[in-house]
């Protein structure tokens, strides 16, 4: 029996698909991988930061936009095959946002990068700490954030013993040369907002006391 090759996506093609499911998927060099289900408290935590970051533009008066899980940002080409992530939060200008108001929600890489993205740690956390990394420094993205609330992450990323840990890359001469880490009530330093006023336990909690 002649086995029929699964279908190779575009990154246009995947912003269209409708399987009739609620299955929500990324672009893996072309094919569809449906994203995992996340814990409560992962969703959470994205929750907490993105009202936060979002409050934190609306009192700066910043030409930004926060949006939570919704943006399809398209990442490395590779071997000719289109791969697309939907960060956890993603931050973009307000001028880029409103492009978008009558098509897909959806960065390519023709278009500037977000200025910022957030992935919230889940089991497959080699994802965030090895491929993300790599894909969005290729992206040109300023600043990235891995948020560790369970410290998943291999010591080789986190230290040892493992603690929760927010790891901010920050982005310099095309590659991400700076790395700091945030732990307990140790304030986050961004560079993207460098008026935030926001500790790691804060946003470990959820926005839970």
């Amino acid at each position: 029996m002649t086995q029929v090759a699964a279908k190779v996506f575009t990154f246009k093609e995947f912003l269209t698909h409708d399987d009739g499911t609620d299955t929500r998927y990324e672009l893996r060099r072309g094919s569809l991988v449906p994203m995992n289900s996340p814990r409560g408290k992962h969703i959470d935590v994205a929750e907490f930061i993105h009202e936060s970051l979002k409050q934190h533009i609306r009192q700066q008066r910043l030409p930004l936009v926060s949006k939570l899980g919704s943006i399809y940002v398209q990442v490395l080409l590779e071997e000719g095959k289109d791969s697309a992530r939907i960060p956890d939060v993603c931050v973009l200008s307000a001028e880029q946002w409103e492009q978008m108001q009558e098509r897909p929600a959806a960065i390519s890489l023709s278009e500037p990068p977000p200025v910022l993205v957030v992935e919230v740690v889940s089991t497959n956390w080699q994802d965030d700490y090895l491929h993300k990394l790599a894909e969005y420094e290729q992206f040109g993205i300023q600043e990235y954030w891995i948020v560790d609330y369970l410290a998943l992450g291999a010591a080789r990323y986190i230290g040892s013993p493992k603690l929760p840990t927010i790891s901010i890359y920050q982005l310099g001469d095309g590659e991400y040369q700076e790395m700091q880490q945030y732990r307990g009530s140790d304030h986050i330093v961004s560079n993207v907002f460098p008026e935030l006023s926001l500790t790691a336990d804060e946003i470990f909690r959820g926005g839970f006391v």
